[in-house]
């Protein structure tokens, strides 16, 4: 495994692809840092006695020890660490850890690209294309981001039909030794700080669709590719730094006839697989987000209790009544990924059939337990902001600049009228006070709302999934012996 400094090296030495705000940068570049050192954390805690049991895996490819970021989960116990060891680095750092986007997309095409060979009568080698990517993926320990929103133009219409053939990425050209790709990626999170990007497919696709329907991975820094990237820092503190000062990156990825061998292509044209390759990256990334959503929970429970605490109000009964509402959806969220992970198989639901086996062997987690998890704490994003605002009142919008704390002339006026709570210092309280406003009053900390709630596929689509996978059919037919309807009275 490699460390953050050798992480820091590779990215040192990519081509410079990255556009911001009417510039070209370097990867290492300043305002990158943030992310950098968020997303590198999940090289530090690898030397932490504390994260040994959820950071390691053994590789069923090679058999040495992997970073658990890059596996391919094997059983049900695989599933339960990821969650907990997303849950446990997300409290580390105070937000997303940023690396899961890649472990869920090699989990997702590892198993299309098997049961596409299979469907291709063994004429294809996507499988073992991608065994070899992944081999290389584990040893170097490296960091992939899943490309898979694409931009979909006239939203009415499928890929096919659209009057740009280029709002769906695409396979322009088949060649002896690769294909060409064009079109355009969007939201990617963390593809300027990646060594490897895959791309995967967005939708379920049509006969007619089929140059749509292409999987691939590319190194990050690829020829034909840029990435138009947006980057989420916090306002930088010059005298009460914070205890850990995060960062995020979102890039549109535009694929400008891309040259990708055969080797690096894990689908190419099967388009009755592309929905379930879909899918199953969203599956993977929403039994993700039963970690990480459930440590932004103990965020923003701690803020809550803080808020009441320092204004002094923590003793109200409405207050005991907000703190329940957040821990349980904290809870209900993780408890339902938790449940994912035990009734994890290898198995994937198939609309009108039901669960079948599906893929070489590894464990996929339950899908309607996924779907409810993120649903419930995607929803809950603004209610449970709208709490954090109650609680806190105007302060955290209106709080004076930090400069005015070390100004003479007003600090210690400042430290005794924000003092609420005569048992905690103005120092503390003023400290929380700027915290609360870089969560909920800066820009980053609205991106951060729509992130969570639409990260890993916004709650309509978990709704969908929730309602067309469920067993509502069983459930009426507990309802009718109860009542004593009989089918054969109703009229055809």
């Amino acid at each position: 495994m490699r460390t953050k400094e050798e992480y820091m090296k590779a990215l040192s030495k990519m081509k410079n692809n990255i556009y911001f705000n009417g510039e070209r940068i370097d990867r290492l570049d300043e305002r990158q840092m943030a992310c950098i050192n968020t997303i590198g954390t999940t090289y530090d805690v690898v030397d932490d006695p504390e994260y040994k049991d959820l950071i390691f895996a053994k590789s069923h490819l090679t058999g040495e020890i992997i970073n658990r970021f890059t596996h391919i989960h094997q059983n049900t116990e695989d599933l339960h660490r990821k969650q907990d060891m997303t849950r446990k680095i997300c409290q580390k750092v105070g937000g997303c850890i940023q690396r899961c986007m890649g472990c869920d997309g090699a989990n997702a095409v590892y198993n299309v690209s098997y049961e596409a060979d299979k469907s291709n009568n063994g004429e294809t080698n996507y499988h073992e294309n991608f065994k070899k990517w992944m081999e290389r993926f584990q040893k170097e320990d490296l960091i992939a981001a899943c490309a898979q929103t694409d931009v979909k133009g006239n939203r009415i219409k499928r890929p096919a039909d659209q009057e740009d053939p280029d709002m769906y990425v695409r396979v322009v050209e088949k060649k002896n030794d690769g294909i060409i790709v064009r079109g355009c990626k969007v939201h990617i999170s963390e593809a300027s700080v990646s060594d490897e990007i895959i791309v995967v497919p967005t939708r379920a696709l049509r006969p007619e669709d089929k140059d749509y329907a292409v999987a691939f991975a590319v190194p990050g820094d690829y020829e034909g590719v840029k990435q138009v990237v947006t980057i989420h820092n916090l306002r930088e503190r010059e005298h009460f730094k914070r205890g850990f000062m995060p960062g995020a990156t979102d890039s549109y990825i535009i694929f400008d006839d891309v040259f990708v061998p055969w080797e690096r292509v894990f689908l190419c044209g099967e388009y009755q697989h592309a929905g379930t390759l879909a899918l199953l990256f969203a599956l993977f990334h929403r039994h993700s987000y039963s970690g990480c959503k459930p440590a932004i929970g103990d965020l923003v429970v701690g803020t809550a209790a803080l808020a009441a605490e320092y204004n002094n109000i923590h003793r109200a009964s409405h207050v005991r009544s907000k703190l329940a509402e957040l821990i349980m959806v904290t809870e209900l969220g993780y408890a339902a990924g938790y449940t994912a992970s035990d009734l994890g198989k290898p198995e994937v639901y198939m609309p009108g059939v039901g669960f079948i086996p599906y893929g070489p062997g590894s464990y996929i987690p339950n899908s309607i337990y996924c779907n409810v998890g993120r649903c419930l704490s995607g929803e809950n994003v603004f209610r449970e902001a709208e709490i954090i605002v109650d609680l806190s009142g105007g302060i955290p919008a209106t709080f004076p600049h930090e400069r005015d704390f070390v100004n003479p002339e007003l600090k210690e006026q400042l430290y005794k009228y924000i003092t609420r709570n005569p048992k905690i210092s103005p120092e503390n309280a003023a400290q929380f006070w700027r915290y609360v406003g870089d969560m909920y009053c800066s820009a980053t900390g609205g991106v951060h709302l729509f992130g969570s709630y639409h990260g890993g596929g916004s709650p309509v689509m978990e709704s969908i999934a929730i309602t067309t996978q469920y067993d509502i059919d069983s459930k009426k037919e507990i309802v009718k012996r109860i009542s004593g309807i009989k089918d054969e009275l109703n009229k055809a």
